[in-house]
């Protein structure tokens, strides 16, 4: 839930911001990349931190080095939500997360499966999480197709 929470509050606080003046936030799109830039470095610096063994039992275990594919998957959501935020690449890193997205769903999914836990709770349920991928990757093609 903290990466819908971080989205949306991310999103509204900077379409806040834009209309009190900052006018780079002037609209509902630069608005929604500042508020996935956000959602992507909270989860981008889970790959790193506190939840990094949870993330690595999340990998499905057909996958060779999950230690790896969290690394990167990490360090390409931190680069994601850095080109967010550039109005010139923008675009190019909304596609580029909304396809990073698409490839890490099955580790929710086998997560969910095999009831694994994040941050000592149980995974999101795959029903509820299934929604939220939709919402994160609406955004992501939102900014992707509207930049």
């Amino acid at each position: 839930m903290a990466p819908l929470i971080a989205l949306v509050a991310g999103t509204a606080l900077a379409r806040l911001a834009g209309l009190v003046g900052v006018s780079a936030l002037d609209g509902w799109q630069p608005a929604l990349r500042v508020g996935l830039a956000v959602m992507f470095v909270l989860t981008g610096i889970a790959h790193f931190t506190g939840r990094r063994r949870d993330l690595i039992e999340m990998v499905p275990p057909r996958l060779p080095r999950p230690d790896l594919l969290v690394t990167v998957t990490g360090v390409l959501e931190l680069a994601g939500a850095a080109g967010l935020l550039v109005p010139a690449t923008a675009r190019w890193a909304a596609a580029g997360l909304a396809v990073l997205m698409l490839a890490m769903f099955p580790a929710n999914v086998s997560a969910a499966r095999r009831k694994l836990t994040l941050g000592g709770r149980p995974v999101t349920p795959l029903g509820v999480r299934t929604a939220l991928q939709v919402v994160f990757l609406a955004a992501a093609i939102a900014v992707a197709v509207g930049s």
